[in-house]
């Protein structure tokens, strides 16, 4: 076993980087997609370079459904799935605590994780193919899949810990700014609910199981795999991996209820501006408003006029207009999140609390001419070339082509998506970028966040 492990280790650590980019180079990606009847979706690019598997199963139970009083409910539920595994039905599945759970897991050379975002709980799963290590693997991610511990008194132990990172993480600026522009952008929608210690404290083991219950079922699950599999492989190791699930929630293709519709993210209303006295060498500055939905036809257009205007790094026009020309801030950014609602755009840069005022107002400037006049044909060729050449970068190992593929499934989008990338980015012109811009972002009504500096003048 000792030199499995040490075989897995490799490979696993490797990705199959350079086998995997021979693979795809040349040919398209041969995405697979198909329903069991449980009702789980499952999204295959078979990837037989190296014996090795990738699996993600995503679920509608991110922190958009937490409560507002218990919000990191999601996140804080995912992290417990880690902490041990109550006994099952049989002598051959003994309750494991963590440290046995975590044992296990190295023993086999794989590793099983589960975490929460704002709109998505996520499993993922790693193993060498291997028939005997596979099976095991799966066997034992099914078994954490379906029987977490939620030990009350880990839970507590947890919990103690993650309020002295709340405390620590209070001190920095950073997060104080990052909080208030999250609560101006979003207002109440959950996507600006924020774990506190006051939050924190109403969590406890009874909700875990309970939103576990509501929402990790077959019939909810959209699984992604690249690997060392064909397709049926995939569909035995998806039923092998929440069959157990299904048999202990009965939960079939029909007994999915939907889960209760949340609210969009609304407009600003108007423009709001938010100074916070704080006693730091640099000053925070962030400026804002809700952005786009990850479906919206704009994507491509509002992608590439990002790469132009801050998301391009040094060659972006923030970057010059802030930092090369005026020497305001070392970096300035910008950068869109979308996702099942409007998330934010965000304009982020730290500078002298002496040049916030000036740094806010040329940040202002730039963002507001560029919504008016949209790039130029020379800026506009300039971000498609380097989009283009630096795309076979989000695909060159399995991990990362197994999260583009997870964003396919998730967000509905057609299963040539990656093959047509390039083309669609290409497609992209200055008046599409104007267009688009025009469309989703108020200059005039954007909330502004400072912290640390002077208050600027109105």
């Amino acid at each position: 076993m000792t030199t499995l492990k040490k075989i897995a280790a490799r490979a696993l650590s490797t990705g199959a980087t350079g086998l995997f980019l021979i693979s795809f180079a040349q040919a398209g990606i041969p995405i697979e997609h198909w329903t069991q009847p449980s009702g789980a979706q499952v999204y295959l690019v078979p990837s037989p370079a190296i014996p090795m598997v990738d699996v993600q199963i995503d679920l509608d139970a991110g922190s958009r459904r937490d409560p507002a009083d218990k919000a990191g409910l999601a996140s804080v539920t995912a992290a417990m799935v880690s902490k041990g595994i109550r006994a099952g039905a049989s002598a051959q599945e003994p309750a494991l605590d963590e440290n046995a759970l975590g044992e296990a897991w190295a023993d086999l050379g794989a590793s099983f994780m589960a975490h929460a975002s704002d709109d998505r709980m996520s499993f993922s799963l790693r193993s060498l193919t291997y028939p005997d290590l596979l099976d095991k693997s799966v066997q034992l991610a099914a078994r954490q899949l379906v029987q977490p511990a939620f030990a009350a008194d880990i839970w507590q132990r947890e919990r103690g810990s993650l309020q002295s990172a709340l405390k620590e993480a209070n001190t920095r600026p950073a997060t104080v700014a990052g909080r208030a522009f999250a609560q101006a952008v979003y207002g109440t929608h959950p996507y600006g609910y924020e774990m506190t210690e006051a939050t924190l404290a109403n969590i406890e083991v009874a909700d875990m199981a309970k939103l576990y219950r509501q929402v990790v079922a077959p019939c909810r699950a959209k699984v992604t795999i690249v690997g060392a599999v064909n397709h049926a492989q995939a569909d035995a190791l998806v039923q092998q991996l929440l069959g157990k699930l299904a048999a202990d929630q009965s939960a079939g293709a029909g007994s999915c209820a939907p889960l209760p519709a949340i609210a969009e993210v609304q407009p600003l209303a108007a423009a709001f501006e938010q100074h916070i006295a704080f006693d730091s060498a640099q000053a925070h500055v962030l400026i804002g408003q809700p952005g786009y939905k990850r479906d919206d036809p704009d994507h491509f257009a509002l992608t590439v006029g990002n790469y132009i205007l801050g998301g391009g790094g040094f060659v972006s026009r923030l970057t010059h207009e802030v930092r090369e020309k005026r020497g305001l801030s070392y970096s300035v950014s910008s950068g869109f999140s979308p996702g099942l609602h409007a998330g934010a755009f965000t304009i982020a840069l730290q500078t002298r609390p002496d040049q916030a005022e000036e740094a806010v107002k040329v940040a202002r400037e730039v963002i507001a001419n560029f919504v008016a006049n949209g790039p130029t044909q020379a800026e506009l060729q300039a971000a498609k070339d380097n989009l283009v050449g630096g795309f076979g970068l989000l695909i060159d190992s399995n991990r990362k082509l197994l999260g583009n593929v997870a964003n396919i499934a998730w967000n509905n989008l057609p299963l040539n998506y990656l093959d047509t990338w390039t083309q669609q980015v290409e497609k992209v012109t200055v008046t599409d970028v104007r267009n688009a811009f025009a469309r989703k972002l108020q200059p005039e009504r954007m909330v502004t966040v400072v912290l640390g500096g002077a208050p600027a003048s109105h």
